[in-house]
């Protein structure tokens, strides 16, 4: 089960709640789902856990309609599918959104609609939607902690980030950043973006091992590691490297198999599944038990960040069984789980 490590919903963001229309309290509600980028599994499987999690509630006597807007758009392009969701009256909006800042006018219209707004994966700005997610910068953090210890606390590093500009890319490396800036023994020599591809994070990763030869450990976000710890194990390097890791089957199994000396953070694909559950709730008229003011827009209610290394990184594999290669470790607020947040 997930633990709610925060909650915090701003006062303006709990007024934008309040305004939702009457039919509110019908058992009929309309989610709109806005994925601005197509570029991975992981966005893939995250739509069909919200989907899934929709259906769910039929069980309750719910019915949740999802309409799912999923496409590599621009921040534009994005913003019009909020403004196609307003123009088809759906009762909520959730969206993995690729800026933190363009959204704003966008989810007043929204709020003005009566319709609640919350993001997932990325933190807003904006004070008339809520975030439903991980804490960012503290999976980057908490990533960077354990290669600094996996060092001993002294090395040279590199990272291999994700798409530049985009939020939560940019709140992991800060993460990181904070971190090895802790520690003086922790040199970071280089510092790449390979958007979040596999293909992209082994060229990248072959590209600094070409350059830098004697490097002693690699902090990659997850969509990438697999690449490059693909990388490491063609220059012959998997003893002499420690390098965070990934979240995919395919790439656990290889992790135990060979006894990788690796650590991941989890971003769970079940985020957006968890913001459905939360939407519903509101939908259905229910007050979170705790007025909150957590994240850097003080509009987040962050998600507990699961971690694999060696202590359980068998486990986690058993507990994947037979899903497909792709398929990533995941977890989500379930219906009971989101319900005890509330009053």
């Amino acid at each position: 089960m997930l633990r709610i490590t925060s909650i915090a919903i701003s006062a303006a963001a709990a007024l934008a709640f309040a305004l939702l229309p009457a039919g509110a309290q019908d058992k009929s509600y309309t989610i709109g789902l806005s994925n601005g980028w197509v570029g991975s599994e992981w966005r893939t499987q995250m739509i069909e856990e919200a989907e899934a999690a929709a259906a769910a509630w039929a069980e309750r006597g719910i019915e949740v309609e999802v309409v799912a807007q999923s496409a590599n758009v621009d921040v534009p392009g994005q913003i019009a599918h909020v403004r196609n969701f307003i123009s088809q009256g759906v009762d909520a909006i959730i969206i993995n959104p690729n800026s933190p800042t363009a959204f704003d006018p966008v989810f007043k219209q929204a709020r003005e609609a009566g319709i609640l707004v919350i993001s997932t994966d990325a933190e807003v700005s904006s004070k008339d939607a809520l975030y439903v997610g991980i804490d960012q910068k503290a999976w980057g953090a908490r990533a960077a902690e354990w290669l600094v210890e996996a060092l001993g606390g002294k090395g040279q590093v590199v990272a291999i980030n994700g798409v530049a500009g985009h939020p939560a890319n940019e709140m992991r490396a800060d993460g990181y950043r904070e971190v090895f800036a802790k520690h003086p023994g922790i040199e970071v020599v280089n510092e790449v973006n390979a958007n979040w591809d596999q293909a992209q994070g082994q060229q990248a990763m072959q590209n600094l091992l070409a350059t830098y030869p004697d490097i002693d450990g690699v902090i990659v976000q997850d969509g990438m590691a697999a690449g490059a710890w693909t990388s490491i194990r063609d220059a012959g390097k998997t003893g002499d490297i420690a390098a965070t890791g990934e979240i995919r089957k395919d790439f656990i199994d290889i992790w135990t198999a060979e006894n990788l000396n690796s650590g991941a953070s989890v971003n769970p694909p079940g985020v957006m599944a968890s913001a459905l559950n939360v939407a519903v709730l509101m939908l259905e008229g229910r007050e979170l038990k705790e007025p909150a003011d957590d994240g850097v827009y003080g509009n987040a209610l962050y998600l507990d960040i699961p971690f694999i290394d060696s202590s359980n990184v068998k486990e986690v594999a058993g507990e994947m069984g037979d899903k497909p290669g792709h398929h990533s470790h995941s977890s989500q607020l379930s219906i009971e789980d989101a319900e005890a947040l509330f009053k």
